[in-house]
Formats: structure tokens, C-alpha cells, sequence
């Protein structure tokens, strides 16, 4: 067996995914068509979502234009769909730097995928029935990053959402619950170091787990129920 090292040694990684959930993320476009596009740099907090994501992608231009989306969350059987929005911009035409990546334009993402566009009910942004995870939320704030540093301003930002409805498949909710999510049956799609794994089964019990989940119930969960449904929403 090979001896593990407990000596740490610097190095300069050009990225730090050390592994999150993929999210698809569903916008509307100027024309009023859907964009899908995938990210993985979000993290909740209660019902709010935090998106780190860059403040010039065609994405984030829909998320403050309309100041509203979906959160998606695939499964990890669902990585070539995922895959296949690689390197696919909803610009045209196609910005310099994503040119230079190798990035092109498509217009029709949920055809690209394979995906199937379900109507939302408190936002125009369709949510992904494939998905067994979908948020819709609400665009709360934005939060420049980077803004002390010359050549970085500007160029990234984090994107506060608060979520109005959560909807799950069946097989992830924990069974005789209403609002619970099995973490056992939850299997989402990792990007770690930009390739795809999953979960594997629980490690070790967690103490953290005794915690009854309804202490952590915050007063988004309320307001969330008052959300308009999309018919009733203005323009």
C-alpha cells in the first residue's frame, strides 16, 4: 500500500474546482427564446443561490436583463447531455476571448443537449425536465469580484438569486415526506478540475445531521409562496 504523504507543498494550479454541482442554468434570450447554459460555481444558502460566474457571458446578461432563471440541478447520468453544451455560447456574434477557446454559437441550446423545456410557473425561463433538481429564482443582487484588482475588474461577478419554487422528481424525495431531499437517493453531477464524476454512498454518520432540517426554515420559504405565478407577473 502506498504510504500517504502529510507534507504539503505549494503549487500554482490555473484553476481551483475542487468539485461542485454542475448547474444548468435557463435565461431568456432579447428575441425570447430560452438559453441553457451549464456552470459550476454556485453554492445555497438557505434559498438564496450565489453564481460565480463571468460578468460579460451571454448568461449572465440575460440573469440582469430580466432579473430572473432556472437552476437546474442534473444527476450524474445526465453528463453527456451536460457535455454537449461544452463549449456552445448563445452569443453571435461569438466574443473574441470565447473565439479563441474554441467556442461557437448555437442558438437552440435545449435541442443541442437533448433536453426537454418545461414552462416555468413564476418565471419565463423554462425549467429542464431531465433535471431532477429545478429552482426557479429571482435575481437579488450582484456582487462585483475582483474590483481592487486592475487587470481582473470587472471581469467576474457573483450573482445573488433568491429561490421562488423548488421542484424535485419523485425518487430524490425522501420517502413519507413532503419537504425532504434524500441525500442517498440525490445524485448530482460533480465538475472537478472540468471532469465530470458523482457522489459516492455516505462516508462516515454525520453529527451535523441530527440537526432538525426545519430549524434551518428561513423566511424566503415564506415569501416564496406569495411569488406571482408567471401569467400574473408584468411583461
Amino acid at each position: 500500500m502506498k504510504t500517504r504523504s502529510l507534507v504539503h507543498q505549494a503549487i500554482e494550479p490555473g484553476i481551483l474546482y475542487f468539485g461542485t454541482p454542475v448547474v444548468l442554468v435557463s435565461s431568456e434570450n432579447e428575441d425570447g427564446t430560452a438559453n441553457l447554459a451549464p456552470i459550476s460555481s454556485a453554492f445555497w444558502l438557505g434559498w438564496r443561490a450565489v453564481l460565480g460566474i463571468s460578468a460579460k457571458s451571454h448568461t449572465t446578461r440575460n440573469l440582469l436583463r430580466t432579473g430572473e432563471g432556472v437552476l437546474n440541478l442534473p444527476s450524474d447520468t445526465m453528463a453527456a447531455a451536460v457535455d454537449r453544451l461544452a463549449m456552445t455560447t448563445g452569443c453571435d456574434p461569438v466574443p473574441a476571448g470565447k473565439l479563441r477557446r474554441g467556442y461557437f454559437h448555437v442558438a437552440d441550446k435545449f435541442g443541442r443537449a437533448g433536453l426537454t423545456p418545461v414552462a416555468s410557473e413564476t418565471v419565463t425561463p423554462p425549467r429542464v425536465a431531465e433535471c431532477p433538481v429545478a429552482m426557479e429564482v429571482v435575481v437579488e443582487a450582484v456582487h462585483p469580484v475582483a474590483e481592487a484588482d486592475e487587470q481582473l475588474r470587472g471581469g467576474i461577478v457573483a450573482v445573488e438569486a433568491r429561490v421562488r419554487r423548488v421542484f424535485v422528481h419523485e425518487e430524490v424525495r425522501l420517502a413519507g415526506t413532503d419537504d425532504h431531499i434524500d441525500p442517498d437517493a440525490w445524485r448530482p453531477l460533480i465538475m472537478s478540475f472540468q471532469k465530470f464524476y458523482g457522489l459516492t454512498p455516505q462516508v462516515h454518520p454525520s453529527t451535523l445531521a441530527q440537526i432538525p432540517e426545519h430549524l434551518y426554515r428561513g423566511p424566503d420559504i415564506d415569501r416564496a409562496r406569495t411569488a406571482p405565478e408567471k401569467s400574473a407577473t408584468p411583461g
